[in-house]
């Protein structure tokens, strides 16, 4: 039986040509949607290829310039070359030039004191007097045991010249001459040490013992202090080591004093650096002749350590970054960031060490409108 084909429909018409026709009406579609963008963009009916606002045109407008942005306008300086070294603050305790525990050698009771609290004392002044009967008594017994020694060994040496005593028996009479000037040496030393002296000149502190008071050797008599000059001592951080040497001059205050300052300079430093706090402890000198310093006294210290010709540039150039440092320079027209390395600082002045020249100019103002190799409108600050 003959099946009749099926007429030709819409449907297969379609199918037929749905790649021709899908195409067509894309590009019918975007024609449309730039006609339409284009009229929105203009605000109003769209203008012709390249007319104003229209979708071949550059967006135009006060303020905008071709390619992006107008260059930013910043301020900047250029650095200067001064002396700088770097300065720090430390806390430190003042010494006497001389301290001494006036103290006894022996055991002994006391006679006489001779001296006042306070007092100003020259170098060798008594100052307390021991009782010295018993070694006054043993110094006379060596005296005349030394004598007897000595009248032997003459009449010993007038018989060995006759051959009537033997040679080692004259040296066993010298050696007995030797032994008591030995005992009389002893004895004069030990009477010595009933009086008590100044070892240097000084003044005197408090008195700690009475007459008639029995002393042992140890027992504090009283203090003497040469506090004409002050030793003030302090440490440093070892990273100032390089910077330091004797000479240099520092500045010590205290409490109690308001705003006076004493003026010194630096005099010692330690032969070696502390392990543990890794720090150097150093000394510094302070006149101190109306003796205003007491010994023992606590005072901030600040010291400029010496002095190098240093790049300074201002601290509002710096542009901190994770832990690093960089600044903007402006050279032909753009900014450049540059990293550098920074040393000590002064009030609105960092130093630095490493990474820019006198030359260079720094932006100060408008740091964070700038980027890296943008351009820039320069002006030096007033």
């Amino acid at each position: 039986m003959h099946r009749p084909e099926p007429l030709a429909g819409p449907t297969s018409a379609l199918k037929s040509r749905t790649p021709a026709a899908l195409a067509l009406l894309a590009s019918a579609l975007l024609a449309l949607a730039g006609c339409s963008k284009g009229g929105q963009d203009a605000g109003g009916p769209s203008m012709g290829r390249g007319g104003p606002g229209g979708a071949g045109g550059p967006p135009s407008g006060p303020g905008m310039g071709r390619g992006g942005p107008p260059p930013a306008t910043v301020l900047v300086v250029n650095g200067q070359v001064r002396p700088f070294g770097p300065s720090l603050e430390a806390v430190g305790t003042a010494l006497a030039r001389e301290s001494v525990d006036i103290t006894s050698k022996v055991a002994n009771t006391v006679t006489a004191i001779r001296f006042q609290e306070g007092q100003r004392v020259a170098a060798g002044s008594v100052l307390v007097e021991l009782d010295r009967a018993q070694t006054a008594a043993a110094l006379a017994e060596a005296e005349a045991s030394l004598l007897e020694s000595r009248n032997q060994f003459n009449r010993g040496r007038d018989l060995s010249v006759t051959q009537a005593l033997s040679r080692a028996q004259l040296d066993q009479l010298e050696t007995a001459v030797k032994t008591g000037e030995a005992r009389v040496a002893a004895a004069r030393s030990r009477l010595g040490d009933t009086v008590i002296r100044a070892p240097f000149a000084g003044r005197t502190g408090l008195r700690r013992v009475s007459l008639g008071s029995l002393v042992s050797p140890g027992t504090v008599i009283t203090t003497l202090d040469d506090s004409s000059v002050i030793k003030l001592e302090f440490t440093v951080p070892q990273s100032f080591l390089g910077s330091l040497e004797p000479g240099l001059p520092i500045e010590a205050r205290a409490d109690g004093f308001g705003d006076r300052v004493f003026v010194g300079k630096l005099t010692t430093l330690d032969s070696r650096i502390d392990p543990v706090t890794r720090s150097i402890a150093v000394r510094a000198e302070l006149p101190n002749a109306d003796g205003a310093i007491k010994p023992g006294l606590f005072m901030t210290v600040g010291l400029r350590a010496k002095t190098t010709p240093t790049l300074m540039i201002p601290e509002e150039a710096l542009v901190p970054e994770q832990g690093r440092t960089y600044v903007f320079v402006v050279r032909d027209g753009k900014a450049q960031r540059v990293e550098v390395r920074t040393g000590g600082r002064e009030p609105g002045f960092v130093a630095v060490l490493d990474g820019l020249t006198a030359q260079d100019s720094l932006v100060v103002e408008g740091t964070q409108r700038v980027r890296d190799g943008g351009a820039v409108v320069a002006k030096p600050r007033a």
